[in-house]
């Protein structure tokens, strides 16, 4: 059979790219260009480069042309690639304060000692014990949400609170409202279950809520996904105003609202969660896999009373429960305090950490809460987030760029640093590499 010419092209320019023979961020020829040269259609050539890039070897940028990409970067999500033992880790947060190893130690000694160890081997309640629900209920209560126990959903982490609120309440093809830059678990998720997710620009601190109320108007939106309090990754809190019109909308549209709040306990004295505001149309998804430790699966989902049952069964359809043991240890450090001792230390850490990300990083454009573990770095239009990425990590240092965030074609140029899952000391040595490869770019 006859290869088509333009597979021809594909397979001459992915050996080249997964050769090495074009590094990363090598701008390639125009359409136009590569037409001429090889003697074929414009639309050919523009079918090439778009067969390479669902390939994933190269980033196609209105206006400003084809550049290889860093195929060490997964396009997903951030923490998909494995990084190397020896490497510091600025592409995921896994935040983590001394003493937690023994408090878990302490934790199994006492359920050993005075559990009923035999029900913990047993089969759970779909959506959790009545006393490990009401315990959330009580927690959630002292974070703004005031809420009861036939109400909350336990779940494994947060991750999967959103995925079974999203197997409950949509199906493929439903249009799902998000940030044009949102949390990848959340994207990967909606590409998962087919969900058309309709970006919404940012405005100052927040989403654009006159685009909200327009996307309503012009399409059947199902829900609004939001992270109203600390936006990963840009960091914003909405303020009560934005918070009412955001309800305001979505109740005039018939739209539910999915609040994320995996990162609201960094923001103290933030507005009450947009829960608490509109609690027949939100589902609100919380955890302590960031307030605690991020191998301790265990999620909540408040949601109003006529959606419980679905999302009952979404739980039994993917892990039956959350398993008893993680319920009870949580149970306790929700109870005794500890929860929010440890919560309390993390801010602390966390401002910690900001304050050296803020004096490395003087001079350059960035956004970022005071207490969060995460910082935005936008970079100029000429500058490469994946070349800047591939030479930090030949200085074995991981970092995201934006690509896994963006819900828009355009991706922006930019790179988010995660700064809670490397010692102090290290964060500040790994932050000045990261200023000194994108100086360094920026001079190109």
């Amino acid at each position: 059979m006859r290869v088509p010419k333009y597979k021809v092209i594909v397979d001459a320019f992915a050996a080249k790219i997964r050769g090495g023979q074009w590094p990363v961020g090598t701008r390639l020829p125009t359409h136009r260009r590569l037409a001429a040269d090889e003697g074929i259609a414009v639309v050919t050539a523009s079918r090439a480069y778009a067969e390479l890039e669902a390939m994933g070897l190269v980033s196609c940028e209105q206006g400003r042309g084809t550049f290889v990409r860093d195929l060490a970067a997964g396009d997903d999500v951030v923490d998909e690639r494995a990084v190397a033992a020896d490497a510091v880790d600025l592409s995921f947060n896994s935040p983590s304060v001394p003493g937690q190893a023994d408090l878990l130690r302490e934790a199994l000694r006492d359920l050993a000692s005075a559990g009923d160890l035999d029900a913990l081997l047993r089969y759970q309640p779909h959506r959790g014990r009545a006393g490990d629900r009401e315990s959330v209920a009580r927690y959630l209560r002292r974070h703004g949400l005031d809420t009861g126990r036939e109400r909350v959903l336990i779940v494994n982490g947060a991750q999967h609170g959103l995925a079974v609120t999203a197997m409950a309440l949509f199906r493929p093809g439903d249009v799902v409202a998000v940030d044009a830059l949102t949390y990848p678990g959340f994207r990967v998720l909606a590409r998962t279950l087919g969900l058309d997710l309709a970006p919404l620009p940012a405005a100052g601190a927040g989403p654009d809520l006159d685009a909200f109320d327009r996307l309503c108007r012009g399409r059947r939106v199902r829900a609004v996904y939001t992270m109203p309090t600390l936006h990963n990754p840009l960091g914003w809190v909405l303020d009560d105003e934005r918070r009412a019109r955001l309800v305001a909308i979505a109740r005039r549209h018939g739209v539910t609202i999915v609040e994320d709040a995996s990162y609201a306990y960094l923001a103290e004295d933030a507005p009450p969660p947009l829960a608490m505001l509109a609690p027949e149309v939100t589902i609100h998804v919380s955890g302590l896999s960031k307030s605690v430790a991020t191998g301790l699966r265990v999620g909540f989902v408040t949601a109003p009373g006529p959606l419980v049952p679905a999302l009952e069964r979404a739980i039994r359809a993917t892990t039956w429960n959350t398993p008893a043991l993680t319920a009870a240890i949580a149970r306790r450090w929700l109870d005794d305090g500890t929860v929010d001792r440890l919560e309390a230390r993390k801010r602390e850490d966390a401002r910690a950490r900001q304050a050296v990300a803020s004096e490395v990083l003087a001079g350059l454009p960035r956004a970022a809460h005071p207490a969060s573990y995460f910082v935005w770095l936008p970079l100029g239009p000429d500058t490469r987030p994946d070349r800047i990425a591939a030479a930090l990590a030949r200085r074995r240092i991981a970092v995201a760029t934006a690509e896994p965030f963006a819900t828009t074609p355009a991706v922006p140029h930019a790179l988010r640093l995660a700064l809670g899952s490397v010692a102090l000391g290290e964060l500040r040595t790994a932050l000045e590499a990261v200023r000194d490869e994108v100086e360094a770019d920026a001079r190109r």
